[in-house]
């Protein structure tokens, strides 16, 4: 009868003999390598982000998962994710590029003096006799334009959403990326371009 110690002590030297046959020199740079390839793409490529809040629906629900990118070039009426200076992380819907002049009136969008069509908020809007209330970029900030590397950001629920009506244009840097999809729940999935 083999006493509980020696068993052990045979486990042990079992043990040992295995990991002397492992090739760290292999493994060790591999898995190093892996780590630092995932860092890499979360913070460089595409990360993972919680949406907080009701600002977006009826595109984004509070609680939903998204992809977000973190390259390329902003482009109108895309979602951006986006770090105010106090430490809120937002969620929000570009509007206005560096440049555009920013009008609303009669519940319609015009930039640099065109009207230009919101589908996204097309079955929202029926809902409502005014769903925008009117306003100029001149109103806001006191500018016609929006300044340099600045951009004019609207939440799609815009009854409720304190965006750059309220806070200003946001700046280029504050940016932290584009929505690409939102993942979660799987019944939410949708593919944004």
């Amino acid at each position: 009868m083999i006493k509980w110690y020696e068993q052990i002590y045979e486990e042990a030297n079992s043990m040992k003999k295995m990991l002397s046959r492992f090739n760290w020199k292999y493994w060790v740079p591999l898995v190093g390598m892996a780590s630092l390839s995932a860092l890499f793409f979360r913070t460089f490529v595409l990360s993972p982000v919680e949406v907080v809040g009701n600002s977006m629906e009826p595109a984004l629900h509070d609680g939903n998962e998204v992809l977000v990118r973190k390259y390329g070039k902003v482009k109108r009426f895309e979602i951006v994710i986006f770090t105010l200076p106090n430490g809120k992380t937002c969620v929000k819907r570009v509007i206005g590029l560096p440049g555009d002049m920013i009008s609303y009136k009669d519940d319609t969008l015009y930039v640099n003096g065109k009207a230009v069509d919101e589908s996204f908020l097309d079955d929202v809007k029926r809902q409502y006799n005014t769903y925008t209330s009117d306003f100029s970029l001149n109103e806001l900030i006191g500018k016609k334009r929006v300044p340099k590397n600045q951009y004019f950001v609207l939440g799609d629920n815009r009854r409720i959403s304190k965006d750059s009506r309220t806070i200003g244009t946001i700046k280029s840097e504050w940016i932290s990326g584009r929505v690409l999809l939102n993942y979660w729940p799987i019944t939410s999935f949708k593919l944004f371009n």
